[in-house]
């Protein structure tokens, strides 16, 4: 069977705690691969390669860095179909799915490569009699990144590209649950000429992840995943004097105004609420349609959701793929099967959906549920699969109190052609991204991801301006020099002297 090791100071290192954790292809039920989970002392051991690593790349010319990111670019490219194939054959997304992914992250990558200009500093000079004022940003040292499962090489990418490039060096800790392609990011990293100990990859569970949590040398964590976890991310590090920025769970909603296109409403619905299985933070699982529209929005999304192929990432023809784990399978049944019970309409059942061949797969089909109570469990809980709720609103305002009251803040959208509206949506709305007509308004590579409330612990975004800053800290250096003419002693420079 296949093991995945470590990759820490440019080499593969096996695991030494003898603990490994089980990958499974999700379309087979099988398990496919082993993965080493680290012990504190192996975290131990990849921080202090960074840290050693970080004395010679903090203080490289951004050149030498700039040059290592444009041949990685160059490398990331080439290899995308590769990279698409670790993704689907561990997570379960369609191939188009696991190559948008890569799509993505080489944004970051894009981002990274032009780094020169976000870390030019300011300049102010003569504040005072031959006093000058510089502001610089400079890296924090060793910082780390703790990635979910469901983007297992696009997430990575929004973290170590720009930390980096900025000069610090990073240690990673993936999801055991498919954590082959963020090696293979660290073996292109090599060969585009990346120094040995600066990007790490350390595979674990929990006790990994406390040790970096605790890691005296780490400076940073950046945290993707569920809101609890991310909760505890943030509490933890930062009692450890640590710089956080810990990106949580979602609840994100959709409002659908009478004056909408519901064509093109019901077609975002459907792409937003089932695309790579639901299993996304940024998925619409709330539809809310307002006035008299919902039961037409509703049948239209009933008629495009049974059209949709499910099947084996690796079949051209699939459109959507099995979720990660049978246990996350079953969660997310379990949400569709209670929802009668709290007062929902089942428009659509996928709970019973398997694929021939490969019953053992993680199957699940789209679940569509009308008229959701907002108290009912398929609406207050993240369930990150394929079920979308829909609920109903009288009015703009009650949809809008609706959405506001959420604690996740994460993203939402407004579909409609009235520009006021629109406008007064994403002024009044609680989220920190916000789409007009665009169903997952995810932010390009050069403005910041990031939600409010339970959406989001720490105050930076990821990637973007806040990015930069969230891996470098500010210095102030405030000069005077002496004019040379009034030099009484010293080397004589040639200038005129006045007494």
């Amino acid at each position: 069977m296949k093991t995945v090791n470590h990759w820490i100071g440019g080499k593969t290192v096996e695991g030494a705690s003898g603990n490994y954790g089980p990958v499974t292809d999700p379309a087979t039920g099988e398990v496919t691969t082993q993965v080493a989970l680290a012990s504190a002392a192996e975290v131990d051991s990849a921080v202090r390669v960074a840290k050693e690593a970080f004395l010679d790349w903090g203080q490289s010319s951004l050149a030498a860095r700039t040059k290592v990111l444009f041949a990685y670019r160059a490398l990331l490219d080439a290899h995308r179909d590769e990279i698409a194939a670790l993704i689907t054959a561990e997570h379960g997304k369609v191939h188009s799915d696991a190559l948008g992914e890569v799509a993505r992250g080489l944004e970051i990558v894009e981002l990274a490569c032009g780094i020169t200009t976000q870390l030019k500093g300011e300049l102010s000079t003569s504040v005072s009699n031959r006093v000058d004022v510089a502001a610089i940003r400079q890296p924090l040292g060793v910082v780390a990144g703790i990635t979910p499962f469901n983007f297992p090489a696009m997430v990575p990418m929004w973290m170590f590209p720009l930390a980096i490039a900025c000069g610090n060096t990073f240690v990673l800790k993936p999801s055991e649950k498919d954590p082959s392609a963020a090696n293979r990011l660290a073996e292109l990293a090599k060969e585009a000429g990346l120094p040995d100990g600066v990007l790490n990859v350390v595979h674990g569970d929990k006790a990994a992840v406390d040790a970096l949590l605790s890691h005296p040398d780490i400076a940073a964590v950046s945290f993707v995943g569920s809101t609890p976890i991310a909760r505890h991310i943030h509490t933890t590090a930062s009692a450890h004097g640590k710089r956080v920025q810990a990106l949580g769970g979602a609840k994100n909603h959709m409002l659908v105004l009478p004056d909408a296109d519901l064509d093109a409403a019901a077609d975002a619905a459907v792409s937003a609420a089932y695309g790579s299985a639901g299993e996304r933070c940024m998925a619409i699982s709330a539809v809310v349609a307002v006035g008299s529209i919902g039961d037409d929005l509703v049948e239209k999304i009933r008629e495009r959701a049974e059209k949709i192929k499910i099947g084996p990432g690796s079949d051209p023809a699939s459109e959507m793929g099995p979720l990660i784990t049978a246990a996350h399978r079953d969660k997310v049944a379990s949400y569709v099967k209670g929802a009668a019970a709290q007062g929902a309409d089942v428009v659509l059942d996928g709970t019973g959906y398997t694929v021939d061949g490969l019953e053992n797969g993680h199957w699940i089909g789209l679940s569509l549920l009308d008229r959701v109570r907002t108290d009912s469990d398929a609406y207050r809980d993240e369930i990150f699969g394929p079920v979308l709720c829909v609920l109903r609103a009288e009015t703009y305002e009650d949809a809008v109190a609706l959405i506001n009251a959420s604690p996740f803040g994460n993203g939402t959208a407004i579909f409609t052609r009235d520009g006021g509206a629109a406008r007064r949506f994403q002024l009044e709305v609680q989220a920190g991204m916000v789409g007009v007509n665009v169903p997952i308004p995810v932010p390009v590579g050069y403005h910041s991801f990031g939600g409010w409330k339970d959406s989001l612990f720490g105050d930076h975004h990821i990637y973007g301006n806040d990015g930069i800053h969230f891996y470098t800290r500010g210095k102030v250096v405030t000069t005077r020099w002496p004019d040379p003419s009034e030099a009484h002693t010293g080397v004589d420079l040639g200038f005129p002297r006045n007494h």
